[in-house]
């Protein structure tokens, strides 16, 4: 196994999921793991595990959105665990300071959210993600940058969300100290 694949397997076995919904698809990701020793490889087709970063302002006030060229939507910032990467988290920041353009972030211990959904991703046929989501604070006055992997880069009031985004604004203000970055 590689170090992220254990890695993934303690977080998520040590994750206290906030709702039942979270908690099954936390147990189906255990499962994924558990029968698949790529499951963290974009190469795996029948699904993968990905890092992504709900990033917010040092306010928490907004929260800065991808216009996705491949999906035509508004995602959270994260992708493809790559072969180097040690850990979720690592993957996660990678990820989020990569498509942001922002140094400094700052990322929770721990996940705040779990989603599992189909995609054309790079691979060119149909898959699943397996997206393991992180809530990422930028510091003061960061200005984000577009990437090459973006079409549009914006940060968004969290009451404004556009209608399609693939989590509820509530994920971004978890309860308690213990998921803020």
């Amino acid at each position: 196994m590689s170090p992220v694949h254990d890695d993934a397997v303690a977080v998520l076995g040590a994750w206290d999921a906030p709702s039942a919904d979270q908690s099954a698809i936390r147990y189906a990701l255990l499962a994924f793991l558990a029968a698949r020793e790529d499951a963290c490889a974009r190469a795996c087709v029948p699904g993968h595990l990905t890092a992504s970063a709900l990033v917010v302002d040092a306010a928490g006030e907004h929260t800065l959105l991808t216009l996705h060229p491949r999906v035509g939507r508004w995602l959270q910032l994260g992708g493809h665990i790559e072969a180097d990467d040690p850990t979720l988290r690592a993957a996660a920041l990678r990820e989020a300071t990569e498509e942001s353009g922002i140094d400094g972030l700052e990322i929770s211990a721990a996940p705040v959210h779990l989603d599992v959904h189909p995609v054309t991703c790079s691979l060119g046929v149909p898959t699943r993600h397996l997206d393991v989501r992180y809530l990422v604070r930028a510091p003061e006055g960061a200005t984000a940058v577009r990437s090459e992997e973006s079409v549009d880069l914006r940060w968004w009031p969290l009451a404004e969300l556009p209608d399609d985004v693939a989590f509820a604004w509530s994920v971004l203000t978890p309860p308690g100290p213990s998921a803020r970055p």
